[in-house]
């Protein structure tokens, strides 16, 4: 038994000395030990530029102060080439909430709202019911202020930066470092 124990330290000990030999690398590095800059935002669409259909963009990073990476101690302000991570941004290509919302109240009777969002089949529908009857209209009215209905192309509407913007709230595997790193480390509640 304790010929066992002298082998399982003997492999652990070479395992770890393995790894101290090699330096760490900025590509490698855990979540903390990175900060990111935010994407920059384009004026008209309101959203990230070169957010494509998988609704993630490239960011660089930067090690924080003090970590040494790649061989080079960093300050925290200087970024790294090899760090680039995706973040989650809105993909909108040219559909207009404040259009759609205006077509939908005053031309919905003639499907022309639902023509603007990509979808000629219940325009057409609408336009020979008169909005089945009024009804569809006010539906559609609904879903699209409520952003249910959206362009048919899975794009998400061009809304201004303080509009009436809908964000759905998650719960996945970064919820708990979001949480953690705005309360500075101390779990309240």
């Amino acid at each position: 038994m304790e010929i066992l124990y002298i082998l399982l330290f003997l492999v652990q000990h070479v395992i770890l000395c393995s790894c101290e030999d090699q330096p760490l690398q900025c590509s490698q590095l855990q979540v903390g030990q990175y900060k990111c800059k935010e994407p920059e935002i384009d004026d008209y669409r309101q959203s990230a530029v070169n957010c494509d259909v998988s609704r993630k963009v490239k960011v660089e990073c930067m090690p924080v102060a003090n970590i040494t990476c790649d061989d080079v101690m960093y300050n925290g302000t200087t970024v790294s080439n090899s760090i680039v991570k995706e973040v989650d941004c809105r993909y909108t290509t040219q559909y207009s909430y404040t259009t759609s919302l205006l077509l939908s109240i005053f031309l919905g009777m003639f499907g022309v709202d639902r023509m603007y969002l990509g979808y000629p089949a219940l325009g057409l529908l609408k336009f020979c019911t008169l909005g089945f009857l009024f009804v569809g209209q006010f539906l559609d009215i609904i879903l699209i202020a409520t952003q249910v209905v959206k362009p048919a192309d899975g794009s998400d509407y061009i809304i201004s930066y303080y509009g009436p913007m809908l964000n759905k709230m998650e719960i996945n595997n970064n919820t708990y470092i979001y949480i953690y790193a705005t309360t500075n480390g101390k779990l309240c509640g």
